[in-house]
């Protein structure tokens, strides 16, 4: 691996690293702290909204008049520093509204839920166009995107299981671990260690352990903001003279063309429906038997699959070309949901978590290298704007409102939530995705050469 390649796959482990340390927990971590279904969607929305922020400035000032570097830099530190102080927001934390204010929030105002919120805000502002940033820097420095990018891109699979793991321990109620072991006369190492993996913190135990997933992805965020300072030099790209300024614009003119609206329409679909599976598989888990300090491995398990199908997803490309590699990502989905709503048991669950690996890099990580291909230079860092619009503003913001809805309207009489019955909602949404893409999506082969291209349609 060369040394370019390399800082770019530590840039992608740190990045993923990040995200992967807080995000699977956190929605189980605001309904146990008491916030409501509204706030719920508020505090999550904000990820959704810095999507949307990002299409339409962030990365557009990244793409023409920053270098994508140092705009990472920055964005990472300030957004760890706020990732930082989610850890030590305190619970139930309420003042007297002032007089304007208790009109419209009550006689109390909850501080601890607007300190979170505000703080959540700043973290996703700064984060989100990274993700963009990081995949410009990457197709930007690489010899062939359509081999190596997935090679790249790979190790920020390996960063989210890396920051998975270690909460199997972190999340440990060793209080209880004390009690079954006792003097630990006569018991193995096989044996102590089962008992340790095997006695995961319940109630508010595992709610106060769940701010180290903040603390920790904060850390790795200040990490990733001093690094960033030695990856190759990425420079803007001023707007041509007589072209947009808007580079957005110009990306979105490419979707007057039926094939790029036909994607960009299942993109918000496919959003939609894997957003549903972070918002709801943590707490399916938990209910078919799971310990609470095993879920995120447990989600992981689709990351290893990842890692697998990142490293062949250019073969496939050649092989099954852009529709069907795109079909079959889609199709995951529909299987994986069926599995939990038909067959609810632990270790298929866990099994089945596999096809993420498929719905990821066949579906999503395809479409950023498509997006690479079809765009025009000038464009593809706001081309990727623009459907990271989709897969992180949009479909995410639409599955965080309507995944709390279904809940409570899948909630039975003893209080319990009919997985069963819920899950084949998004088993179904992504199986019509699936079929919309199948008839309807036909790109060229090739990608036109870039001097060949003609004028963007208006």
């Amino acid at each position: 691996m060369s040394f370019i390649r390399t800082r770019l796959s530590v840039m992608m482990f740190l990045e993923f690293f990040i995200w992967g340390a807080w995000y699977p927990l956190i929605f189980g971590y605001l309904p146990a702290i008491g916030f409501g279904n509204n706030q719920q969607t508020i505090v999550l929305a904000c990820f959704n909204i810095a999507a949307i922020v990002a299409m339409f400035f962030s990365t557009q000032f990244a793409d023409r008049n920053f270098s994508a570097e140092r705009f990472l830099a920055f964005s990472m530190f300030v957004g760890g520093i706020a990732m930082v102080g989610l850890a030590f927001v305190p619970l139930g934390w309420t003042v007297a509204a002032p007089g304007s204010l208790a009109k419209i929030l009550g006689p109390k105002l909850d501080v601890t839920f607007w300190l979170f919120f505000f703080l959540m805000l700043v973290h996703c502002l700064m984060y989100v166009p990274t993700i963009s940033i990081t995949n410009s820097i990457a197709f930007a420095n690489v010899k062939d995107p359509q081999k190596d990018f997935g090679l790249v891109r790979l190790w920020g699979t390996i960063g989210w299981i890396a920051a998975s793991w270690p909460f199997v321990f972190l999340l440990v109620d060793w209080a209880k671990v004390n009690e079954r072991i006792g003097s630990g006369d006569g018991i193995s190492f096989i044996e102590r260690l089962g008992i340790i993996l095997g006695t995961g913190k319940t109630g508010e135990a595992l709610v106060q352990a769940t701010t180290y997933t903040f603390l920790v992805a904060g850390i790795a965020s200040i990490v990733l903001a001093a690094f960033s300072l030695f990856l190759p030099h990425t420079p803007p790209k001023p707007a041509a003279a007589g072209e947009s300024s808007l580079a957005w614009l110009e990306a979105a003119k490419l979707l007057k063309i039926p094939f790029m609206f036909v994607l960009f329409f299942v993109t918000f679909i496919d959003a939609t429906v894997h957003q549903f599976y972070f918002f709801w598989t943590g707490r399916y888990l938990m209910s078919i038997g799971i310990q609470g300090n095993w879920v995120m491995p447990a989600m992981s398990v689709g990351q290893f699959a990842e890692i697998g199908t990142m490293a062949v997803l250019g073969v496939f490309l050649k092989k099954l070309g852009w529709r069907w590699t795109m079909t079959i990502g889609i199709l995951g989905h529909a299987a994986r949901f069926a599995v939990f709503a038909l067959f609810p048991d632990p270790g298929l669950a866990v099994g089945v978590n596999v096809l993420h690996g498929i719905c990821y890099a066949f579906f999503f990580a395809t479409v950023y290298i498509f997006v690479d291909e079809f765009f025009p230079k000038d464009a593809r860092s706001s081309a990727q704007g623009l459907f990271n619009l989709l897969i992180l503003g949009v479909g995410p913001l639409v599955g965080n409102y309507v995944g709390p809805i279904l809940g409570t309207y899948f909630t039975k009489a003893d209080g319990a939530i009919d997985f069963g019955r819920m899950f084949l909602i998004p088993s179904f949404a992504a199986l019509v995705g699936a079929v919309i893409l199948a008839l309807f999506f036909h790109p060229p082969e090739k990608a036109i050469p870039e001097e060949a291209k003609p004028a963007l349609p208006h």
